[in-house]
Formats: C-alpha cells, sequence, structure tokens
C-alpha cells in the first residue's frame, strides 16, 4: 500500500523482506534519501545566555530545528517493514546549538571516511565588505548562518548513505541524550591523528593517482574560489563608496535647493534620487552576500575533500606497512630455515661472533615467525580490502561531489550575472528620471 509517487523506484517486496540488510541496502542503492520521507528546516535563531563548562556565564546563539515527516514511515522492526498513515505527523522542533552540529558533522567525517561531507558554514565572517559586520552575535551575520545550517542538513539529508544514519535521526529528532548517543559509537577513538596522516602524505609509495589529482582538484578549488571571493568582496567596497558620495550629493542638493528660487524644486528633486540611488547599494550588495555565501560553502567543501585523499593515502600507506613488514618476517623464517644469512644484521654478526644459537631456539624462533607470518598475511588481506573498499567508495562519492559542484555553481553564477544586470537596469531608469531636475 506504498503510495508510487513517493517512492517511485522501489518495489513493494522490498519494503516487506524480513531482512533490515536487504531494506537498507536497498534504500541507499535506489536514492530513498531522507529529504524524501522527512520535511527539514531551521526557522529560527534565538540569543540565548547561560553557563559554560568552567561555571562562567556565556552568551550563545540556538537555533530551532524542525522536522514534520511524510505521509509513510518505515520501520525497522523485522514483523512489519512498513506503515501507513493516513496524514502527515505533526512538526517536531527542538534547539540546538552550533557547537552540536560541529560535533555531528564530525561523527560523519569519521564514521564516513570515503564520503565528501558537506561543510558547515563559517564561524566567523569572512571576505566581507566592509558594511557587513563580522560578529558572530550580529543579527545578519546569525541570519546567513541560520540559512547555511539549514543548507548543511539538507545536503546531508539529500545524500544516499549519510540520511540513512541513526545518529542523524537522533540528531532531528531526540532533544535530550543524542549526545551521549554519538559518544557511546566511540568514534573520537577511531579518529585518525593529523600527524600520521600528514606522515602517511610524505611517506606513501603508491598513491592512487586519480587521488593525488582529485588533492590537486581540491586545492585549485579552493584557491580560485578564494581569489574570486577576495576580488568580490573589493569591489563591493568600491562599489559601496561610488554610492554613498551620490547620498552627499543628495545632501547637498537638498541644502542647495532651499536658496534656490527658481530652480528649488529640481535640485530637491535630484536631491531625492540621489538618496534613493545611494541607499539601494545596501539591498543589492546583501543579495551578493548570498551568493558569496554559496561560493564559501565550495571553499569549505576543498577541505572535506581532501579529508577523503588524506584517508586514502593513510589507508594506502598503513597497506605498505603491513607488507613491508610480511616481507621481512619471511626472509627472516626462510634465513633461519637455510643457515644463509642474505642481509646483513647485528642479530647475524652476534651469531658469528659468540656462536650459533641452541636447535631449541631456532626452532623456537622459526615457530614464533611462522605464526607472526600468519598474522602479517591477515594484516595485509585487511589493509588491502580496506584500501579497495575506500578506494571504490571514495570515488563514486567524489565524481557524486563534482556533478553536484558543476550544477550548483552554474547555477549560482548565472543567478548572480540576472541580478546584476537587473541592478544595472535599475540604475539605468534612477538616472534617466524624466523628473530630475524638474525636467
Amino acid at each position: 500500500s506504498i503510495h508510487p509517487s513517493i517512492y517511485p523506484s522501489i518495489h513493494l517486496s522490498i519494503y516487506l523482506s524480513n531482512d533490515p540488510n536487504v531494506l537498507q541496502r536497498s534504500m541507499v542503492e535506489e536514492g530513498s534519501t531522507l529529504v524524501r520521507r522527512m520535511e527539514i528546516c531551521v526557522a529560527e535563531a534565538e540569543k540565548r545566555s547561560g553557563k559554560n563548562a568552567v561555571n562562567m556565564q556565556e552568551t550563545f546563539t540556538v537555533y530551532l530545528i524542525e522536522t514534520r515527516c511524510f505521509a509513510i514511515c518505515i520501520s525497522s522492526c523485522l514483523t512489519s517493514a512498513v506503515h501507513e498513515f493516513t496524514s502527515a505527523f505533526s512538526p517536531d522542533s527542538l534547539w540546538r546549538r552550533y557547537s552540536e552540529f560541529e560535533l555531528l558533522r564530525n561523527y560523519l567525517l569519521v564514521t564516513y571516511p570515503y564520503i565528501v561531507v558537506p561543510p558547515l558554514p563559517e564561524k566567523r565572517a569572512e571576505f566581507v565588505w566592509h558594511k557587513l559586520s563580522a560578529d558572530n552575535m550580529d543579527p545578519d551575520f546569525v541570519e546567513r548562518r541560520r540559512i547555511g545550517l539549514e543548507n548543511f542538513l539538507l545536503r546531508v539529508a539529500s545524500h544516499p548513505v549519510l540520511s540513512n544514519d541513526k545518529i542523524l535521526h537522533h540528531f532531528l529528532t531526540e532533544e535530550h541524550g543524542w549526545k551521549e548517543v554519538v559518544y557511546e559509537t566511540g568514534f573520537q577513538a577511531k579518529a585518525d591523528s593529523r600527524i600520521r596522516a600528514l606522515s602517511a602524505t610524505f611517506r606513501v609509495r603508491n598513491p592512487d593517482k586519480r587521488f593525488m589529482e582529485m588533492k590537486h582538484y581540491s586545492d585549485q578549488l579552493q584557491s580560485h574560489t578564494s581569489q574570486l571571493l577576495r576580488a568580490r568582496a573589493r569591489v563591493a567596497d568600491r562599489l559601496y563608496g561610488v554610492y554613498k558620495v551620490h547620498g552627499n550629493y543628495g545632501r547637498v542638493f537638498s541644502e542647495w535647493s532651499a536658496i534656490e528660487k527658481e530652480m528649488g524644486d529640481g535640485l530637491q528633486s535630484a536631491g531625492h534620487h540621489m538618496d534613493a540611488y545611494a541607499a539601494s547599494i545596501d539591498d543589492i550588495l546583501e543579495e551578493e552576500e548570498h551568493y558569496a555565501d554559496q561560493l564559501k560553502e565550495y571553499l569549505f567543501y576543498a577541505e572535506a575533500l581532501r579529508a577523503v585523499c588524506r584517508k586514502h593515502e593513510l589507508t594506502q600507506f598503513e597497506l605498505e606497512m603491513a607488507s613491508q613488514d610480511l616481507i621481512s618476517k619471511k626472509q627472516q623464517h626462510e634465513e633461519l630455515a637455510t643457515g644463509i644469512v642474505r642481509t646483513f644484521s647485528f642479530k647475524g654478526m652476534t651469531n658469528k661472533l659468540f656462536g650459533q644459537e641452541a636447535p631449541e631456539q631456532r626452532e623456537a624462533r622459526i615457530k614464533l615467525l611462522e605464526e607472526l607470518i600468519a598474522e602479517g598475511e591477515d594484516t595485509v588481506k585487511e589493509k588491502t580490502v580496506e584500501c579497495e573498499e575506500h578506494v571504490e567508495r571514495a570515488w563514486v562519492d567524489m565524481q557524486r561531489f563534482k556533478e553536484q559542484k558543476d550544477k550548483d555553481l552554474r547555477e549560482a553564477l548565472i543567478n548572480y550575472a540576472v541580478m546584476q544586470i537587473s541592478m544595472c537596469k535599475k540604475v539605468e531608469k534612477s538616472i534617466s528620471a524624466p523628473e530630475l531636475f524638474g525636467a
């Protein structure tokens, strides 16, 4: 009884399966993402005061997340996989701090290292024109961050893998206790050390060339986007200055009109036009700032892309180290078994100086090496599978990201150009107004 308009590509037989793995796999493969089952929005922001972890008073901002399930809700119960309701649930709402969004994203980064995890909006304003406040408590900045946080949730909820994560569901629906659930996963212990990742970057011998190219691509994306944002901020400052100069002209014309008898009306009209022209830049640049925020999202996406590449380097490095260790142990075993030392070693030198070890000791060492070789072979197999899986999954998601990026940036830049054309038309119309100077 599932309505085909909501899940057009998923068969009813899949949902009636008693195997929850089949259900989850089908949801991922068929694209049944969370946004198709739940409406999500960050409705408003609110400033609050309270005591922090060290019992000091602080002021912070919280964001209201509202969710509403669609008509069909899927249960994980083995006996009943599908429940249908006649109408949508009433909206649920809860408040979250920015730090809680950070915790959710850190969990996703560690749990899904092969996915380009969507970034959060900036913590403090960067690349802004000088009138816009960089204070993270400024109402305009808080509103832009609210929009960015909603965009983050929608990005995650529309991802074919991330959207089906249980912790995400807890974040959206459980106001209390969700942090404990996150920490119970032990994700912090699984986080890769930055020093290990940096070491792997310089010591890995055979990284996948595709990931090297993708890393270079992410560097270019960050560089070009930051240059574009800096140029836009400089242009916005200059444009703001030009418009505000006309505001000074408006004041001069208004004062001039008071002492002119014949041209008084025309001068006053011109002054009003100058004032309106000068005031229009605020709305224009604030609208531009929304397009700048879309570019900033991909500026931060570049780091998420590099994180996936660094994880590949780390897994590849661990595989190479495990393989090298296995080769070394096999060589030691061969030397002990044959009595022929092929490479220089301190142990071989001491044997020559002080005589060979007893047969019992030699047999014990051979047996120990055989056990270590068996463990090493298992480790190499495990690392090989881990590396291959990461490469396969990461490459698929990185291609998905590139398609998304091309579509989003094309749309944003076209809309930005349309906005500029519209602005020019308004300016042209304002300058050529027939009543200017009483004409």
